[in-house]
């Protein structure tokens, strides 16, 4: 009786659960009627009532209502699988053993009562095996049916026991085709469930074979195979942790809830974040994606393109480099710092290799998804040079000397920083004097002079037709792009050494405004 169990509305697609609603929609359906008749002792009713103990057999017929009774334990089940409490291959297994003994059972029981129920009793499967089968004990008649019923449905067939009359013929040939499809059924059943558990290790050995022949036909170097191989091996044992594959279905609110429990805390331990606003935490931490790395593997290697930079969320990696053929080790990171960050910012080639010294757990963020989240915070942009200035000036002379351009973009950047902090602070004393004079005035809601996260930029000195291949790189320069063209003529004079009147791009137009130009831009001045 399920007077009190809410229901889809399938109008309103709403749930009801208004128990009113629910009993009247319940008691005037079809099943509540043979809910109540599959739960009315109908035989046992007669006998109280006529006090007859062996007539009324007629009602034992009613009985076969309480199957009806079984479509709650179908439900059962279908809840048991949903239920990550419990194992889905042993419940499924369960339902599979349930419903095969269920079939076995029935058909033996029906089978011997339409031995009891022959006429002749020597005329039927038992009965000509067995001498007054009736009068003996009902036990060995069960394990003659359940035997019957076994070797019937694995179609062993032994011949022993076989049909006499008719009605048991026509029985055995409806409960054989039904066993076609109870058998197909269940071997269905049994072998999606063993390959399914099997399937995530096939899939790991055929892609590893199939790697390796990779690597022997193209006889890769030993050390990058077992990279390779670990990599592989790593992705398969951590399946359930990878940040994308588990929460990639999710809503966006959810993801970044489980991106700000995860990894907020060592994203503001590291040193380039430290002091920045909480709204700019949470925005890059949203963006951020989670990598597992094996030993002795590369995260990034030297001399390549600056896309990402790394902030490492567990384990340890070793910062190398290369000189004359020979690898050589110039510090270890731990949890919390960062790699791959300096060729970011500085947009310059990779100075160092980044390699995992043990199992380790990165996040890392796109050149590009950093640079639009941090250009509406001017604050926070200055907060971040400042501690990039900072880091520099704590880093090894040796690590120093690996970075190009480091002392002169080093000074540069100082010389932006600072000259961007006098001029708010001359803005700020404006602003606050103006509004002295001025009360009525609306407040200013942010101050004009605020900067910009800066944008790097190479400089040329020479037309664009001509070139500076013959001096060595010696009139081309990278910079930090200023806020005006008289700016930036003065500050090519003073790289370049020579006075310049016009800057132009790569085909020739005259640059005017310098809010057009983009990251990375190659300015000719002449």
């Amino acid at each position: 009786m399920t007077f009190f169990v809410a229901y889809l509305d399938k109008s309103t697609y709403l749930l009801v659960d208004d128990h009113k609603k629910i009993a009247i929609r319940y008691v005037s359906r079809l099943w509540f009627t043979m809910d109540v008749a599959s739960t009315v002792p109908f035989q046992s009713i007669y006998r109280i009532f006529t006090g007859k103990k062996h007539e009324g057999d007629v009602f034992g017929f009613l009985n076969f209502l309480r199957l009806w009774r079984l479509r709650r334990v179908s439900n059962l089940f279908a809840r048991l699988e949903k239920d990550t409490r419990f194992s889905y291959f042993w419940t499924r297994y369960c339902k599979l053993i349930c419903v095969t003994l269920f079939a076995v059972h029935s058909a033996g029981c029906f089978y011997f009562w339409m031995a009891t129920n022959y006429r002749i009793k020597k005329n039927t499967w038992i009965g000509s095996q067995i001498d007054n089968f009736e009068d003996r004990s009902i036990w060995l008649g069960y394990t003659y049916a359940m035997y019957w019923s076994i070797t019937t449905l694995t179609t062993v067939g032994y011949g022993d026991l076989h049909a006499e009359n008719t009605g048991e013929k026509l029985f055995n040939m409806f409960f054989m085709l039904f066993n076609i499809g109870l058998t197909a059924y269940l071997i269905g059943n049994m072998t999606n469930l063993v390959v399914h558990s099997a399937t995530r290790t096939f899939a790991m050995r055929d892609t590893i074979n199939e790697v390796s022949r990779y690597a022997s036909k193209n006889r890769l170097p030993e050390s990058l195979k077992e990279q390779i191989m670990a990599h592989l091996q790593l992705k398969f044992k951590t399946v359930e942790l990878q940040q994308d594959e588990v929460i990639a279905d999710l809503p966006k609110a959810i993801r970044s809830s489980i991106s700000q429990h995860l990894f907020q805390r060592t994203v503001e331990t590291a040193y380039l974040f430290k002091g920045v606003s909480q709204d700019l935490i949470i925005q890059m931490v949203s963006e951020m994606k989670a990598e597992y790395f094996p030993p002795k593997v590369d995260i990034v290697l030297q001399n390549e393109i600056p896309t990402d930079f790394y902030i490492i969320a567990s384990g340890a990696v070793d910062l190398l480099t290369y000189k004359n053929g020979t690898e050589q080790a110039l510090s270890k990171l731990g949890r919390a710092d960062m790699a791959g960050e300096i060729g970011v910012l500085f947009n310059i080639p990779q100075p160092f290799t980044v390699r995992s010294k043990r199992l380790c757990q990165v996040i890392r963020i796109s050149h590009w998804n950093f640079k639009q989240i941090i250009q509406p915070h001017d604050s926070d942009g200055q907060i971040i040079i400042s501690n990039f200035l900072q880091h520099l000036k704590d880093l090894k002379k040796e690590i120093l000397e690996e970075i190009p351009f480091c002392t002169e973009l080093l000074i540069d950047m100082q010389m932006e920083h600072d000259e961007s902090c006098e001029g708010q602070q001359i803005c700020e004393t404006s602003i606050s004097s103006c509004r002295d004079d001025n009360m009525e005035g609306p407040p200013a809601s942010s101050s004009p002079c605020s900067s910009q996260f800066p944008m790097r930029v190479v400089i040329h000195g020479h037309h664009p037709e001509e070139t500076d291949k013959m001096e060595g790189y010696k009139l081309r320069k990278l910079i930090l792009l200023p806020a005006t063209t008289v700016e930036l003529l003065a500050l090519a004079e003073k790289k370049l050494g020579k006075k310049f009147r016009k800057i132009l791009i790569a085909d020739g137009s005259q640059v005017e405004d310098l809010s057009v130009l983009r990251e990375n831009d190659h300015l000719f001045l002449c």
